[in-house]
């Protein structure tokens, strides 16, 4: 997965690039590229950690002392601060792909092929076709 981060303009509002690319038969797109927000992250650790047997790699922190004023830096637009959280946001979820039995379930295809995801699915297993 690649990953990019996005400037939207919006102090308040961070977005992540996805881009994946993958010859697993049980992914629909071979290719996809999706935006996500560290919210989504969080949605897609607490449905694989509800929904299914894997033990799932905890997130970097939410950084909410980097959102405080008067800091003298750039919080969390910092560049220290956006390749730390890329590498561990990378790390997270090339673990969570690339396990056998998260690889079925819903949550992580909506989560890295659909545009928007639909917090409101019927958690489900993927099969293989």
């Amino acid at each position: 997965l690649q990953f990019a981060y996005i400037d939207t303009g919006n102090l308040a509002f961070e977005k992540v690039r996805l881009a994946d690319a993958t010859n697993l038969p049980i992914f629909k797109l071979k290719e996809s590229t999706v935006r996500r927000r560290y919210s989504d992250f969080e949605w897609l650790r607490n449905e694989l950690e509800r929904e299914s047997k894997v033990v799932v790699p905890p997130l970097p922190g939410k950084a909410l002392l980097r959102q405080l004023p008067f800091r003298g830096d750039d919080g969390i637009f910092d560049d220290s601060f956006i390749e730390e959280r890329k590498q561990a946001l990378e790390q997270f979820i090339n673990k969570v792909a690339g396990h056998p039995l998260a690889q079925n379930e819903r949550c992580l295809h909506m989560f890295l092929q659909d545009e928007v995801i639909d917090k409101n699915y019927t958690p489900s297993k993927i099969r293989h076709t």
